[in-house]
């Protein structure tokens, strides 16, 4: 007998998989907000006369908290995409189970990507002294 997908079935697969689709978004998402509250913040502390070395280190702190975030999104894609447990790195056959799999590889890669992100945009507070 062919495995035929059918309406339920795609429809159960799809919802299976709705927490995947969603976590792929959250660690861009983190990546994003953190790019537009550094450089919004930054910008209007320097044009209304904060303390820099105040917002400084809040942002610090903000950046460490959205690389902590990250980190813990990107380690559940990794174990959702468990490389270590199958033995594989890509999943060829396209099944439920492959897919369920890509979706953490997916969203590990963009953790990474999210992660490098926040990094370069962290290095401007780290290496720049004021409002110039």
């Amino acid at each position: 007998m062919t495995d035929r997908h059918t309406p339920e079935k795609d429809s159960a697969e799809f919802a299976a998989e709705a927490g995947s689709l969603w976590r792929i978004t959250f660690a861009p998402a983190t990546w994003a907000g953190h790019f537009l509250l550094c450089y919004t913040l930054f910008a209007t502390g320097c044009a209304k006369g904060w303390p820099v070395g105040t917002v400084r280190h809040g942002l610090i702190g903000m950046s460490v908290l959205a690389l902590a975030v990250i980190a813990l999104i990107g380690w559940r894609a990794y174990a959702q995409w468990s490389p270590r447990s199958t033995g594989r790195i890509v999943n060829p056959k396209g099944d439920a189970e492959d897919r369920h799999h890509f979706l953490g590889h997916a969203g590990f890669l963009l953790a990474v990507i999210s992660f490098i992100g926040v990094v370069f945009v962290t290095l401007p507070l780290l290496l720049l002294e004021g409002c110039r």
